[in-house]
C-alpha cells in the first residue's frame, strides 16, 4: 500500500470508529467515560438518600465515592448506590468515615453535602480547594460569617454550588415569583410567610453514644455536647434528625422551612444579591412569631401563622398570591393562571434541581440556586434568629453585612472547635 492510501484508509477507520453506537461498545446503558460526573457524597442520612434516588436518575451522574461518621447508614447508602450504579455501569462505591478522605480521590468530580447544618462551610470550603463541584443542602450556613466564607471560596477556585433550595425549580414558584415580578398583583403592600419556630437551645439529656457512631466526628466543629439519639436517630428508627431544632447545630424550622420559603420571597422580590434593612421581633419573651422585616423599598415580611402551613401570601393593591408546594391561588382567581408575556421580566427556569446542577457543571455557569443566592436567604434565616433571641429591633446593612448593634454582630460567626477553620482558604 502506498503511504498516500495507508493515510487515507487510517483516516477513514478512525473516523469510522467514533462514529460507533454506544450500544455497541457497551449495551444500552454504556456511559462513556467523557460524560461521567463522578459524584462523592458526604452524609448518608435520609436526605443523602433521597439525593442520591433524584442524581441516580439522570444520565451523566455515577457514585464513586460516599462518606458518613454512622458506620450503619454509610453501609446501607454503599449497598444502594451500587444498586443505583449496576444500571449505569459496573461501580462500586468506596467508604470512608472522614470526608476528607474522600477529597483526596483526583477522579470525584462533585460532591453532594447532606450532613447537619453546623457541618456545611467547612465542608464546602474543604471540598471547593480540592477542586471539586458542591450540592449543598439548605440551608446553605449556620451563621451569617460561614455563608459569606463559602460564596468567597467557590468563586476564589472557580467552583459550581448548588444550593437544594429545590422550591425554585417548581412551576407554583416559578409562577408566583414572576406574577408578583411584574406586577400582576399591583405594588406589594405586606408578604406573609407561615413557618415554624425559632431555634432553641440544645437542653437534651447526654447518653452513651453507640459504637458504630463516631460521635466526636458528628460534632465536629461545634461546641462539644454528649450523644443523644434526637440528634443522630438509629437507622432503625427511620425517624427524621431533629439536630435542626438546636443551637449549635441548626435554625430551627426558620432555617428548614424558613431557608425554602423566604428564598421564594428573595426571588419574587428580585433580592437575590442583597435583602431586608430591618428585623423587628415581638416583644414578649420567648415570642415563636411575629417577626417581621423591612425591605429598603418599604415592603414588610412577616413570621406569622396566617392560614397555611409552610406557605406564602403576598399582598398587593390590585390583588393576592397565595402558594405553597401543593397550590396557587388567587384573589382575583384569574391571576394565579395568567400565562407570563415574552415581554415580561423572567426568573431562571429550571424543571430539575439537580440536572440544572449537573448542567451548569458542564457548561462551567451558575445553577438556580447559586451560592450567592444560598447565603443571602440563609442570611435572612440566621438575622432572624438572631432578632428573635435578642428582642430588640436590628438595623442590618446587606451591603456591608452588618447590623447596627453589637450583640448582633457578635452573633454573625460563632466559635469552632480545634482543628477545624473555615476560614482556612
Amino acid at each position: 500500500m502506498h503511504r498516500k492510501d495507508f493515510i487515507k484508509s487510517a483516516v477513514m477507520g478512525a473516523a469510522a470508529f467514533t462514529i460507533v453506537p454506544r450500544h455497541v461498545l457497551g449495551g444500552n446503558n454504556y456511559l462513556a467515560p467523557s460524560d461521567r460526573i463522578n459524584l462523592g457524597f458526604i452524609g448518608n442520612g435520609k436526605m443523602g438518600l433521597g439525593l442520591l434516588g433524584s442524581l441516580s436518575k439522570l444520565n451523566e451522574t455515577i457514585v464513586v465515592a460516599t462518606s458518613d461518621v454512622d458506620k450503619k447508614k454509610l453501609d446501607r447508602f454503599i449497598e444502594k448506590a451500587n444498586e443505583a450504579n449496576s444500571k449505569k455501569v459496573n461501580t462500586n462505591v468506596a467508604g470512608y468515615g472522614h470526608y476528607r478522605e474522600l477529597l483526596e480521590r483526583k477522579d470525584i468530580d462533585a460532591v453532594v453535602v447532606a450532613t447537619p447544618d453546623h457541618w456545611h462551610a467547612q465542608i464546602a470550603i474543604d471540598a471547593a480547594k480540592a477542586g471539586k463541584d458542591i450540592y449543598c443542602e439548605k440551608p446553605l450556613a449556620l451563621t451569617i460569617a460561614e455563608g459569606r466564607a463559602m460564596v468567597s471560596a467557590v468563586r476564589k477556585y472557580k467552583r459550581v454550588l448548588q444550593t437544594g433550595s429545590m422550591q425554585r425549580s417548581s412551576y407554583n414558584f416559578r409562577q408566583a415569583a414572576e406574577l408578583v415580578l411584574n406586577g400582576y398583583i399591583g405594588d406589594i403592600k405586606e408578604i406573609n410567610v407561615s413557618v415554624g419556630e425559632p431555634v432553641r437551645e440544645c437542653d437534651l439529656p447526654a447518653l452513651p453514644a453507640p459504637d458504630y457512631l463516631d460521635w466526636d466526628m458528628w460534632i465536629g466543629p461545634s461546641l462539644y455536647r454528649g450523644y443523644n439519639p434526637t440528634l443522630s436517630p438509629p437507622i432503625e428508627d427511620n425517624s427524621w434528625a431533629w439536630w435542626r431544632g438546636y443551637k449549635g447545630f441548626g435554625g430551627g424550622l426558620i432555617t428548614d422551612w424558613g431557608a425554602h420559603m423566604f428564598d421564594i420571597v428573595q426571588w419574587a422580590l428580585d433580592m437575590d444579591k442583597s435583602g431586608p434593612v430591618s428585623f423587628t421581633p415581638p416583644d414578649q419573651p420567648g415570642a415563636q412569631s411575629g417577626l417581621f422585616y423591612t425591605y429598603k423599598n418599604g415592603i414588610t415580611v412577616h413570621h406569622k401563622k396566617w392560614g397555611e402551613d409552610n406557605a406564602i401570601q403576598f399582598i398587593g393593591t390590585e390583588g393576592t398570591i397565595e402558594v405553597s408546594r401543593s397550590f396557587i391561588r388567587s384573589n382575583p382567581a384569574p391571576i394565579a393562571t395568567l400565562k407570563i408575556k415574552p415581554t415580561d421580566k423572567r426568573v431562571y427556569f429550571s424543571d430539575n434541581h439537580q440536572q440544572d446542577w449537573i448542567d451548569a457543571i458542564k457548561k462551567r455557569s451558575k445553577p438556580i440556586a447559586d451560592v450567592e443566592t444560598g447565603h443571602r436567604t440563609a442570611t435572612i434565616c440566621n438575622a432572624v434568629n438572631i432578632a428573635y433571641e435578642l428582642r430588640r429591633p436590628l438595623k442590618w446593612n446587606p451591603h456591608k453585612e452588618k447590623f447596627d448593634n453589637e450583640f448582633a454582630n457578635m452573633m454573625i460567626s460563632r466559635p469552632y472547635r480545634a482543628p477545624w477553620n473555615f476560614m482556612d482558604f
